[in-house]
């Protein structure tokens, strides 16, 4: 059998997974797939934590990807970290950075199995904080220069890739350059705020075919994190063009997400109701969610592939992303919704029914931090029908 059919078929324990430790976070980012913003006051206890990290310990998890909301406001989070640490669990964390001083940052670089990815989402101040808020273009760089300074080696610049910093990437690629990082650019994903932001934000077509072709020529140089396996059917249908990495859909099979409360998800890109696989506080913890969840069980199974099956690049693509199908309403053994093959357009231009969002974390009341595409887009309209967020807007 097939290392690729061995993950179809799922795994005994999960190769990473990601935590969401906290849905606080000090930022209000526009695409923010958790809709994070204010704390769940049912967050995992610090002992709750720990036990959970003794059973992926035990499940023998080679490292999980530590996020939020914005984990290092957790009082707990550099103990944690340590506890991780210190029953060989790897840990990944992604931060804005806000915490990264200088003592932090000689911290991590005394630490072994640790890796720190910095979010930034533009190469300059003005995409950057666009989405993500004023002045945390600052703070990210603040931070990657204080984990150089310090001599962390090989911090990640993490790059959602949207419609305004797609033109930027040699640009990004040279800040990694310039702060010895390594850059990782992710797919955005129509889920949390992003689902409001989608269609302002995604990529256009001619941009998809770009990122491909820039992701071919400085592949080796690059993470993607398999972001982007639906690019693949630019290249041959006999998927000789593929990026690197796994070009399928790792949800439930050799990925999962764990939430602030325990609440186990197929996807880390899926926080719905309908991806819910269990809580780890029940009998048999996480071990047994993940072994037993009649959901992962069904995502483990032979899987039909519906229409794309009759696509000469469906071993390439092998459909796309099923939380970005989920969350613009289209089926999910259907085409991407970024299908570079077109086959999409058709499903999108008809009837879809958007899924509601089961949760929002997102603050009560706009503050300082909210980013200038949320101040735009959250005008009160010109008129009661007025079709754009931005009608009558001056800029």
């Amino acid at each position: 059998m097939k290392l690729v059919e061995h993950f179809e078929h799922g795994l005994d324990a999960p190769i990473c997974l990601t935590w969401e430790l906290t849905y606080a976070c000090n930022l209000e980012c526009a695409h923010c797939l958790s809709s994070s913003g204010r704390r769940d006051p049912r967050e995992l206890t610090t002992e709750q934590c720990e036990a959970v990290i003794d059973e992926l310990q035990r499940m023998q998890v080679f490292y999980v990807n530590i996020g939020g909301g914005e984990p290092t406001i957790r009082p707990d989070f550099w103990h944690l970290l340590e506890y991780a640490v210190a029953h060989q669990v790897g840990v990944k964390f992604s931060t804005n950075g806000v915490r990264i001083t200088p003592e932090r940052a000689r911290f991590l670089a005394s630490t072994d199995y640790v890796d720190v990815q910095i979010s930034l989402d533009g190469a300059t101040a003005e995409v950057n904080d666009f989405v993500r808020g004023p002045g945390s273009f600052d703070t990210a760089l603040l931070a990657l220069q204080n984990l150089q300074d310090a001599g962390f080696r090989d911090a990640k610049i993490s790059v959602v890739c949207t419609r305004q910093n797609i033109g930027q990437l040699d640009e990004f690629k040279a800040l990694a350059d310039r702060y010895g990082a390594t850059l990782r650019l992710t797919r955005l994903r129509p889920s949390g705020r992003g689902a409001d932001v989608w269609d302002e934000l995604h990529p256009l077509p001619e941009q998809q075919r770009e990122l491909y072709d820039w992701l071919l020529a400085h592949g080796d140089d690059v993470l993607t994190g398999d972001s982007f396996f639906h690019l693949a059917a630019f290249g041959p249908a006999d998927g000789s063009g593929a990026l690197p990495g796994l070009n399928l859909c790792g949800a439930g099979r050799v990925v999962c997400l764990i939430d602030p409360v325990g609440d186990v998800y197929a996807c880390p890109f899926a926080i719905h109701d309908q991806f819910h696989a269990g809580n780890l506080l029940t009998d048999g913890g996480f071990q047994a969610v993940w072994q037993t969840s009649p959901l992962f069980t069904e995502l483990r199974s032979p899987q039909t592939g519906g229409a794309c099956t009759k696509c000469a690049h469906y071993d390439a693509c092998r459909g796309g992303c099923m939380a970005a199908k989920f969350f613009t309403g289209l089926p999910l053994d259907g085409p991407d919704p970024e299908c570079v093959q077109g086959h999409s357009e058709l499903a999108l231009a008809g009837a879809r029914t958007i899924p509601a969002a089961s949760q929002d974390h997102s603050k009560a009341a706009p503050t300082r931090n909210q980013p200038v595409m949320l101040k735009l887009m959250t005008r009160p309209p010109v008129s009661d029908c007025a079709e754009s967020p931005l009608a009558g807007f001056v800029p």
